[in-house]
């Protein structure tokens, strides 16, 4: 049973930065995509950052510049560091897994079958 975990969320203030880890358990596929998504209350889940094995990566037009995501051990483990964060990006934000390779990273939800519980992340003004 495939299993993924996020930490390092909280509180800070505009401007500041925080660093979000994801750590998968049985994920056995070869060529994993992984991505971050992130839901505001009243909102629809958004997927922001998306990586794949060949670590190509894409990015939603709210976040690019700010933010970045990577995979520091592949299959295992999947980071995304949030800079200049902005009390619009206050959200649950969820790490996402799908066992199907794509050369250029989806970011729509339907792709993805493997999910975290998700991790709060509050931006203050």
């Amino acid at each position: 049973q495939v299993q993924l975990e996020e930490s390092g969320g909280g509180s800070v203030q505009a401007g500041g930065s925080l660093k979000l880890s994801c750590v998968t358990s049985n994920l056995t596929a070869s060529w994993p995509v992984m991505a971050w998504f992130r839901q505001a209350p009243g909102k629809e889940r958004e997927g922001i950052a998306a990586i794949n094995s060949w670590k190509t990566t894409s990015y939603a037009d709210s976040i690019k510049g700010r933010f970045s995501i990577s995979q520091p051990i592949a299959k295992k483990t999947l980071t995304l560091q949030m800079n200049n964060l902005k009390p619009e990006d206050t959200a649950v934000y969820y790490c996402a897994a799908t066992p199907d390779y794509y050369s250029h990273p989806p970011r729509s939800a339907n792709y993805y079958g493997y999910w975290g519980q998700g991790i709060q992340v509050t931006v203050s003004s």
